[in-house]
């Protein structure tokens, strides 16, 4: 994952708070470590977390006799990448053919990211076809195709409001007759039902238990990162209508409360497979779990946002969702 110093948003923020905390104290005691846990929960991460975080720390501290303020920001560095670092669960399946769903709300930049992963998985030298099964909202089907004409990727669609089943099973077919390695389905982001949403995705799933039983699956949550603690709400929820394999994590600029990416991967012992790091197709990274802690506490932020954006930007497509709900 790939680190790159620039303006000052959540990592360098928190760096700075916590550097203080440890400067102005200057020695390793409660009143330092009370500072620290304040600090910690108002970054995004929660009061579970924090609290999980800072039992470890102070575990550390009197097993290891700690007494450098510069030895307290390395371990806690350690602890926060051992919350979050799930080994091999953090990495996509390599088992082909793989079909994988992505859901999340409207707006969080499903469309973007299914787009920035097929073409991440293209450069990889896999065949990856779309299936625009997100047929409830307007444009959605039109939007990933446009995606998939710019980065060579063939979409199935149906028109608008068609049974998203229906258009699964047509991907299937035609990614079974050529022999695709991945199929990347879009799916509809209706939260406020979800009895109607549990009900498209458990038919959904069937349709690729009946006709390509021998795929691999992955299941992805698309959270966005500026929302902070709602999130948080919203894996808790999705989670129970499709259990998740992973999120990926969207938005996590200069700007983003990154620490929602530790709640999430702590309180539902949740793989982030990716995360988005700016709007152009080729800003998703794959998480490094050391890399995200190292850059809490080095003040470095995630990622640039290149001014020389693709034809259209993340931030353009998540204006036109709004305006088509």
């Amino acid at each position: 994952m790939a680190l790159t110093a620039k303006k000052k948003g959540f990592f360098g923020r928190l760096s700075q708070r916590i550097g203080d905390v440890l400067l102005m104290r200057g020695k390793v005691d409660e009143a330092m470590l009370d500072e620290l846990e304040e600090v910690i929960i108002t970054s995004d991460i929660g009061m579970d977390t924090t609290m999980k975080i800072m039992d470890r720390l102070r575990e550390r501290i009197r097993y290891d006799r700690i007494e450098d303020p510069e030895k307290v920001k390395e371990v806690l560095t350690e602890i926060i990448a051992s919350l979050m670092d799930k080994g091999e669960r953090c990495a996509l399946s390599e088992e082909y053919p793989l079909i994988i769903m992505m859901i999340g709300i409207n707006g969080g930049g499903k469309t973007t990211t299914i787009a920035k992963l097929g073409h991440r998985l293209r450069e990889q030298g896999k065949t990856v076809m779309f299936a625009a099964a997100d047929t409830f909202r307007a444009a959605a089907s039109e939007q990933l195709e446009i995606w998939g004409n710019r980065i060579g990727i063939n979409t199935v669609r149906h028109q608008e409001g068609a049974d998203p089943s229906a258009v699964l099973f047509d991907a299937v077919q035609s990614a079974k007759a050529k022999h695709i390695d991945v199929l990347i389905c879009d799916t509809a982001g209706r939260l406020q039902n979800k009895k109607n949403l549990m009900n498209e995705l458990e038919k959904m799933n069937k349709v690729i238990d009946r006709e390509y039983p021998e795929a691999a699956r992955e299941t992805l949550l698309i959270l966005d990162a500026t929302n902070g603690k709602n999130a948080i709400s919203q894996t808790k929820e999705f989670n129970e209508v499709a259990p998740l394999t992973g999120v990926v994590i969207t938005k996590m600029d200069g700007t983003a409360k990154g620490g929602i990416a530790v709640t999430v991967a702590d309180q539902f012992d949740m793989p982030i497979k990716f995360i988005g790091v700016g709007e152009t197709i080729d800003d998703l990274e794959a998480f490094d779990a050391k890399a995200f802690a190292d850059s809490i506490f080095e003040g470095e932020e995630i990622g640039v946002p290149s001014e020389d954006s693709h034809p259209e930007s993340e931030t353009e497509t998540e204006n036109r969702e709004e305006e088509h709900e």
